[in-house]
C-alpha cells in the first residue's frame, strides 16, 4: 500500500503540472547543470511544481539563496542536491556557536532524511558588498557554522563555502597573472586556508556578459559567447582560450596559487545572459542568450576542463531558472531565466538532450489535452481507491 501511495503521490503531482504549468508537456533526456533557482518574484509556480519541471529535465543540482522550507519539503524523496543560503544579514549572529547551531537545527537537520543538502553557502558576495563591516565576519561564521556540523556528525555531508564576484581579482588578463585584490588579500589569505583544511571549494560568480555590455566596441562578442574566434593567448603560459568564462575561472585559480594554493578547486556558482535589457545593456537580447546557455552546455556535456585545468571539468550553476519580475536594477535582472514563470521556456536550448522544445498545445487542441489530463487523473483516483 505504501509504495501505491507513493506512486499516486507522484502520478498528482505530474497531473499538477499538466493543469498549471502552461498547457505544455515538458520532454528532456537529461542535463549535466546546476540551477539557480532564485525567488524574488509574485509569479513564480509553487515549489511542489517546480520540483515536477526540474525531475522531468533531469536537474540533480539545485542552488538556493535561503533556506526555504517549503522548497526542500517540497523535493524531498527526490535525487536533487541542494546549494542552501545562509544570506549576508545573518553573518554577524552566526559567528556565535549558539545562533548557529540554532539555525543548522532548523534549516538544514529537519530535511536530510528526505531532501538532499549538500552544501551551505555563507554569505554572497560578501567582498563586494556595501557593508564592509561583514568583510572580518565571514571566516568566523563559515568557522563556526562547520563547527557545528562537525558536533553535529554531519560534515562529511554538507560542506561549507561561500561566493565570490569577479570584483576580488586585482586583474584578470592574462590569466597566469592575476592576483586578489591587495585590500581584500589578509581576508582572502585565511578563507583559502580554511577551505583547503575542510577541503570544500572556491565559488565564484562569473558572467562574461558584464564585460561585454561595459565595452562592447572592444571585447568580441564571439569570444564571449562561445562563437569560433581565433581567441587570446597567455603570454606567460601560451595557453590559448577561445572563450571568457575558462579565462575568468583560470584568472581565478592563478590568483589562488598566487596565495599557496593548489588544492582548491574553483566552481562556478553563478554564469548566464540576460534576453532582455535596457537600451544601454549591450548584447542583452534572446538570440545572445540562447547561444551563450546552449553553448555553454555542449561544453559541460564534453566534460571540458579549462586550459589550466584540463583534467577538471568545469562545474557550473547556471543562472536563472526563472525570470524573476521583483528584482531591483535594471532590466537585464528580471530576465535571465531559461523559463518564464508559466513554464514556458524563454527560448530553445535543445542542443544534445539538454532541453528540448516544450511542446505548447493551440487552443484548438487544449481541450483534448485536458480531457486526456482529467482521465489520467480518474485512473489515477480509481488506482489509489
Amino acid at each position: 500500500m505504501g509504495s501505491v501511495m507513493a506512486s499516486c503521490s507522484v502520478f498528482f503531482k505530474v497531473i499538477l503540472l499538466l493543469f498549471t504549468l502552461s498547457d505544455s508537456i515538458v520532454q528532456i533526456l537529461g542535463m549535466g547543470i546546476g540551477i539557480n533557482y532564485g525567488q524574488i518574484a509574485n509569479n513564480l509556480p509553487s515549489p511542489s511544481q517546480v520540483s515536477v519541471l526540474l525531475t522531468s529535465l533531469n536537474i540533480s543540482r539545485v542552488k538556493l539563496y535561503d533556506a526555504d522550507p517549503n522548497v526542500l519539503q517540497a523535493f524531498s524523496s527526490t535525487d536533487v542536491g541542494f546549494i542552501i543560503g545562509l544570506g549576508n544579514e545573518p553573518l554577524v549572529n552566526m559567528t556565535d556557536p549558539i545562533n548557529a547551531k540554532n539555525w543548522i537545527q532548523q534549516s538544514v537537520v529537519p530535511y536530510l532524511q528526505q531532501t538532499k543538502i549538500t552544501c551551505i553557502l555563507v554569505g554572497n558576495e560578501v567582498f563586494s558588498s556595501n557593508d564592509t563591516q561583514l568583510f572580518s565576519y565571514l571566516l568566523p561564521a563559515m568557522q563556526t557554522v562547520y563547527g557545528v556540523l562537525v558536533n553535529l556528525g554531519l560534515d562529511k555531508q554538507v560542506t561549507v563555502t561561500t561566493a565570490h564576484s569577479l570584483a576580488v581579482l586585482s586583474t584578470s588578463y592574462p590569466p597566469s597573472s592575476s592576483t586578489f585584490q591587495p585590500d581584500l588579500a589578509g581576508y582572502i589569505q585565511p578563507i583559502l586556508n580554511f577551505l583547503s583544511q575542510v577541503n570544500s571549494p572556491f565559488l565564484i560568480n562569473a558572467y562574461p556578459y558584464f564585460a561585454y555590455k561595459d565595452d562592447p566596441s572592444q571585447v568580441s562578442l564571439a569570444y564571449v559567447l562561445f562563437q569560433p574566434n581565433q581567441g587570446t593567448t597567455d603570454p606567460n603560459t601560451n595557453l590559448n582560450y577561445d572563450n571568457m568564462l575558462y579565462a575568468q575561472i583560470d584568472a581565478v585559480y592563478y590568483a589562488i596559487k598566487a596565495m599557496g594554493h593548489t588544492d582548491i578547486e574553483v566552481r562556478v556558482s553563478e554564469t548566464g545572459w540576460p534576453s532582455k535589457g535596457d537600451e544601454d545593456e549591450a548584447g542583452a537580447t534572446v538570440e545572445n542568450a540562447k547561444l551563450y546557455n546552449s553553448n555553454l552546455l555542449k561544453r559541460i556535456e564534453e566534460r571540458q576542463g579549462t586550459p589550466a585545468k584540463p583534467s577538471v571539468p568545469i562545474d557550473i550553476y547556471v543562472f536563472a531558472l526563472f525570470n524573476e519580475d521583483l528584482k531591483p536594477g535594471p532590466t537585464s535582472e528580471r530576465n535571465y531565466g531559461l523559463y518564464y514563470p508559466d513554464g514556458r521556456p524563454v527560448y530553445n536550448i535543445g542542443l544534445q538532450g539538454y532541453l528540448p522544445d516544450i511542446i505548447t498545445y493551440s487552443a484548438s487542441n487544449r481541450n483534448e489535452v485536458s480531457v486526456f489530463s482529467l482521465l489520467i487523473l480518474v485512473i489515477v483516483c480509481f488506482i489509489c481507491a
